[in-house]
């Protein structure tokens, strides 16, 4: 395994260290806090607005935990920074917020989400708001273009992909199964250099990540929810990202 370094020292909250039972709802100001106070790495997620802003959110549309309804990327940030969510006073954050509120006591691990249709305004937006964040942060996606995205825009901030064995789920069916492959193999790594991999801790062992291991670089695993699953993560990563109780 890698020597821990910031990346990988503490473990790191999926979308921040929620609990909807006592109102920390995830990728939420509340949840944020609730992390860092704990000392805990914070893996959030990242969309686009319509004008180009990153915003704090999971789901590529409203509805699920938030009021109202529409595409992040058909609304503005400013209006998204309204939104409220459901049975709390947190409001959608930008990436700046999220920064500023953080203020580089903990690790800060973003994953950009993709529509996979090559659209690079997420990239340069986060790459410009890190340009000036002094703190921990490595980012990383699912989609290779925007790994590789990042290697060019913000070639000082690690970057990372995220994997799994099978891509088999309904989500990725718009996507060929050479791209799949690809992915779950990691063969865009020449193109891409990520700095570390995180995979589905349900398929670990796996030939990438053990290959990945060889070559000295970190791995990542999500999400942790179970003791088996923490086995699973100790044995074969170096590190979790966890979800559903304190490490």
């Amino acid at each position: 395994m890698a020597e821990p370094d910031w990346l990988t020292a503490r473990p790191i909250a999926h979308r921040g260290l929620h609990d909807a039972a006592r109102g920390l709802i995830e990728n939420t100001a509340s949840a944020v806090a609730a992390a860092v106070a704990a000392g805990y790495g914070i893996e959030v997620d990242l969309q686009v607005s319509r004008d180009g802003d990153a915003m704090v959110h999971h789901d590529d549309a409203l509805g699920r935990l938030t009021e109202g309804s529409g595409r992040l990327a058909e609304l503005d940030a400013a209006a998204l920074r309204q939104v409220p969510f459901r049975a709390t006073a947190d409001r959608m954050m930008t990436l700046g917020e999220l920064c500023d509120m953080v203020g580089a006591r903990v690790t800060l691990v973003l994953e950009l989400k993709s529509r996979f249709d090559r659209d690079a305004r997420l990239i340069a937006r986060v790459a410009d708001v890190l340009a000036a964040y002094a703190g921990p942060v490595a980012l990383m996606s699912f989609d290779p273009y925007v790994v590789a995205g990042l290697r060019r825009m913000a070639p000082r901030l690690r970057r990372g992909i995220v994997a799994e064995r099978r891509f088999d789920h309904s989500e990725w069916r718009h996507i060929s199964s050479w791209q799949r492959h690809s992915m779950a193999h990691l063969l865009h790594a020449p193109t891409t250099r990520p700095d570390f991999v995180a995979y589905r801790v349900d398929d670990l062992p796996a030939p990438a990540t053990r290959l990945w291991s060889l070559f000295g670089r970190p791995v990542l695993t999500w999400t942790v929810r179970t003791p088996a699953q923490r086995e699973r993560a100790a044995a074969w990563a170096d590190q979790m990202i966890f979800e559903g109780f304190r490490p």
